[in-house]
């Protein structure tokens, strides 16, 4: 586990985002947990940049998963939040891009931690009062703890 960040700024918490998209890789799986209006989608957003996709990212609330390419490595991005089981995630079927892509997962805790044997799991939190985000690494297994040591 890493130190807290603290993230000033929403275009902080996107400029983390093109900073942790550079130690990246095909296969790679990022879950992110926060409450609404953490930093979520904008922390994807700051990926998405770094990875050079195409198009805007935008939240999939409504229509669950997105797929970004055209940059070093494809995005999928997902918003499991209306998700309530691990059978409502298989039928994404989102392991058929895992392999290629890199898959960041809002709201996923405790339904996509299959899709991997390692993963990256983000705790982001938002003071009350201002809009300073607290961000907490959280390397599950692999080479993760190596990957991230230079980011904080």
């Amino acid at each position: 586990m890493t130190l807290p960040l603290r993230l000033s700024t929403v275009d902080d918490t996107r400029a983390f985002g093109a900073k942790l998209a550079a130690v990246l890789r095909a296969g790679d799986l990022v879950v992110l947990a926060g409450p609404l209006g953490a930093g979520k989608t904008a922390l994807v957003q700051g990926i998405g940049s770094g990875l050079g996709v195409r198009g805007p990212v935008v939240s999939p609330t409504f229509v669950i998963a997105r797929v970004h390419r055209g940059g070093r490595l494809p995005l999928v991005h997902v918003d499991a939040y209306r998700l309530h089981s691990l059978d409502e995630v298989d039928d994404l079927d989102l392991d058929v891009d895992a392999s290629d892509s890199v898959t960041v997962v809002e709201w996923g805790s405790g339904l996509v931690e299959q899709l991997a044997d390692a993963r990256l799991e983000i705790r982001l939190s938002r003071s009350p009062d201002s809009d300073e985000r607290t961000l907490e690494l959280v390397p599950r297994g692999g080479d993760w703890p190596d990957r991230v040591a230079g980011l904080a």
